[in-house]
């Protein structure tokens, strides 16, 4: 799959061990709801993610209690070869920043201005620069300051870029420059208008999102316009779907708005047909099936499963292997060409067993 957009080539910063930023893959991040304090809950829920395909990890830290935790956190992740970077979300005390950075987190995400003062960041960076660990400013709608707020007449697109570079300034005055940016804004017009302004006022990488999405079904409608809009544009460097749900649906909401731009690859792509009167099998069971029975399979193939001849071979042509339907039967098919008919019944049980093959 050939990628037809062009990227802008931002800044690239390590993250344990995977970059962000320059050249480099877009990664998929997302953040644990667990109580980051319950370690069992916390490491069954970064298990999932991992399984699902997240690359990068954030925890919450509200409290001392969590920094200590993400200790045990990042020993039990490197103990079953969770190898993604863990981040620390940090609000309001450097003093929680500093401490998971000791305890061994790869990258703090934080807000410059509201961690107290010049001092306080200075205590941060400090502590970054001799790990080597980068920063994550993020700033939305809610976080920017209230001068700038007052002199737009509320949050703007401009105004949140400038709160933006203006924290990422406290950090580059210390000769600090690993630092990634986010803007999120909670709906997809305001998200789109920030992060391209972003891109044009910094070299920084971006990191994408649409804050307080929503639900699975109407945030991952959301989220994918927005980032999917930008993308194409060639501004992202890394993405995290925000969702109200189980947190893996953020994960896989993100690999697939990374495989449809072909900005990833990824495990299977299901190449399904919506059915119609045509359709003379059961097409909503096998795919779902299929789907199912190929969710963690991480070799990159195409699969089709489509209703009729119309929808078959032909226009599936680009699929390494699928089934067309016929009256009570499918016809079998491996890049384009037509290999035998499988009966109603068999129609799952024998496309899986060939994809097993391959």
């Amino acid at each position: 799959m050939n990628n037809i957009f062009k990227r802008k080539e931002t800044k690239k910063i390590k993250v344990r061990g995977l970059y962000i930023g320059g050249d480099t893959p877009i990664t998929v991040q997302s953040m644990t709801n667990t109580d980051t304090r319950n370690v069992p809950q916390t490491i069954e829920q970064i298990r999932r993610l991992h399984e699902a395909g997240c690359e990068i990890i954030r925890v919450a830290i509200p409290d001392m209690e969590a920094a200590e935790a993400v200790k045990k956190i990042r020993a039990e992740m490197d103990k079953f070869a969770y190898d993604m970077p863990l981040v620390a979300d940090i609000h309001f005390n450097y003093r929680l920043a500093i401490a998971s950075m000791e305890n061994g987190v790869d990258k703090v995400r934080l807000n410059p201005g509201n961690i107290g003062g010049v001092e306080r960041v200075k205590a941060v960076v400090k502590v970054a620069k001799e790990r080597g660990i980068p920063i994550r400013i993020g700033v939305n709608s809610g976080s920017v300051e209230k001068q700038i707020i007052a002199r737009d007449n509320g949050v703007t697109a401009a105004g949140m870029v400038e709160s933006a570079l203006n924290h990422a300034k406290l950090l580059e005055d210390e000769d600090f420059d690993q630092i990634a940016i986010s803007i999120k804004g909670s709906n997809v017009s305001s998200t789109i208008e920030t992060y391209r302004l972003a891109s044009k006022r910094c070299n920084y990488p971006l990191h994408l999102g649409v804050t307080h999405a929503g639900g699975v079904y109407k945030g991952t409608i959301k989220s994918a316009m927005g980032m999917g809009i930008l993308l194409s544009e060639g501004i992202g460097d890394t993405i995290r779907v925000s969702l109200t749900g189980d947190v893996v649906q953020e994960v896989k909401a993100g690999i697939e708005i990374l495989k449809s731009l072909g900005l990833k690859k990824h495990g299977v792509n299901i190449i399904s047909c919506p059915t119609c009167g045509r359709c003379q099998i059961d097409l909503i069971k096998v795919a779902g099936q299929v789907e199912e029975a190929l969710e963690h399979i991480e070799k990159p193939l195409t699969v089709a499963v489509v209703g009729c001849a119309v929808n078959g071979p032909g226009e599936a042509r680009e699929a390494d292997i699928g089934v067309a339907g016929g009256k009570g039967e499918a016809l079998l098919f491996k890049k384009g060409e037509i290999i035998r008919k499988i009966p109603e019944d068999k129609i799952a049980e024998v496309l899986l067993e060939e994809i097993s093959k391959m």
